[in-house]
């Protein structure tokens, strides 16, 4: 599916373009501390209103093994901001800050780049209420495959160091 160009879009968005939309599909998830790998259904979107900043929503749910919604599993919210590069700070392709907040307790800053189709974000920060997990670090991958969006994401938690934990295969969902 050819990328469209939104006219409102802001120029600082225009690398982040192909990732406009809703998105959903399926993944799985897993970890050290857990006793086997899980289905997961998911649905982001990827949104803009005239800012240089892309607004970010995910909802995933659990799937059984026939496909079907067990429960809710996670959710996070945020924002995509294209920024300058730092002084003297050799990046390949456009700088990018993810601010994402998470209803278990925790805040994100990642830092990274978009470079074509592809995005690498690795945490600057993570804050955690007292009540949350134990959870230190985080990199994030998001590319654009035969037109799918395609994401990996490693993490540090639980004592654990950074290890494998979720990955997932969304397609575009066309707009209503």
């Amino acid at each position: 599916m050819p990328i469209q160009l939104d006219a409102d879009l802001p120029a600082p968005l225009v690398p982040l373009a192909w990732l406009v939309g809703r998105w959903a599909g399926a993944g799985v998830v897993g970890y050290p501390t857990m006793e086997r790998d899980l289905r997961f259904g998911q649905e982001v979107t990827f949104a803009h209103t005239g800012q240089a900043f892309l607004e970010y929503s995910s909802r995933s749910w659990l799937l059984d093994d026939d496909g079907t919604q067990v429960r809710p599993l996670a959710a996070e919210t945020g924002y995509w901001r294209p920024v300058e590069p730092a002084a003297g700070e050799p990046v390949q392709g456009t700088p990018i800050e993810v601010l994402l907040a998470h209803p278990m307790g925790y805040v994100e800053l990642y830092t990274g780049a978009v470079d074509g189709p592809r995005v690498t974000l690795e945490t600057d920060a993570v804050v955690r209420s007292r009540s949350a997990v134990e959870y230190s670090a985080a990199t994030r991958m998001y590319g654009l495959v035969e037109g799918d969006l395609l994401w990996v994401l490693d993490m540090a938690a639980a004592g654990s160091p950074l290890s494998s934990h979720a990955s997932a295969r969304l397609k575009r969902v066309p707009a209503d």
